[in-house]
């Protein structure tokens, strides 16, 4: 897979998820989303942690926050009380830092106790698929008809598939999808989102 594509897939996704936090009311942030246990807000910090994580690393920092990571309580801390500002904020100085020379080094420690040899690229792609169901997670709980890419949605699939770990913190048990699922919805249900 060629650096530039994974590059172009991560910075769409993005887009995505910047199309839907836009869209949501002041009020709304509080809600909850289409993560058990998670409000919007928390959704929004926990993919502002993952920015963190890649931009901490690039610069040769610790990062120790642990209101983050998949399951986590109240990631929604992270966000702020602006949560677009929030994640714009953290998705520009976390793009500041995406080289060339970064994109070909090892992954983060974290990443690599479970995948060794790991780049930063796959860190991306793991993220892109982690930001693309969020994106999905948020507009689909307040009510927005949330329509993926299908590249991006076909790339998430393959990968979840390749990744998916079933626990009460991260993914439930697959959701049969409706008859005639079209790929979001078969990515979606797979990921044990009902759709």
């Amino acid at each position: 897979m060629e650096t530039k594509d994974i590059v172009d897939r991560y910075r769409r996704a993005q887009d995505a998820f910047d199309a839907v936090l836009a869209a949501v009311p002041s009020q709304q942030w509080n809600a909850a989303s289409a993560c058990e246990l998670w409000t919007v807000r928390d959704v929004v910090g926990h993919v502002i942690w993952g920015l963190e994580v890649l931009r901490h690393h690039a610069t040769g920092q610790e990062y120790t926050e642990r209101t983050g990571p998949p399951g986590s309580e109240n990631p929604g801390e992270l966000a702020g009380d602006d949560p677009l500002a929030g994640w714009r904020t953290a998705r520009e100085a976390t793009d500041a830092v995406l080289t060339d020379e970064l994109l070909d080094g090892p992954a983060p420690e974290r990443f690599l106790a479970n995948r060794p040899g790991a780049k930063v690229t796959d860190v991306l792609e793991l993220m892109t698929f982690d930001t693309v169901v969020h994106t999905w997670d948020i507009g689909s709980a307040l009510g927005m008809d949330v329509r993926l890419e299908p590249d991006l949605v076909a790339r998430s699939f393959s990968l979840a598939r390749l990744i998916i770990t079933r626990t009460p913190t991260t993914f439930g048990p697959k959701v049969p999808p409706p008859p005639g699922a079209d790929p979001q919805a078969r990515l979606l249900t797979f990921v044990g989102r009902k759709v």
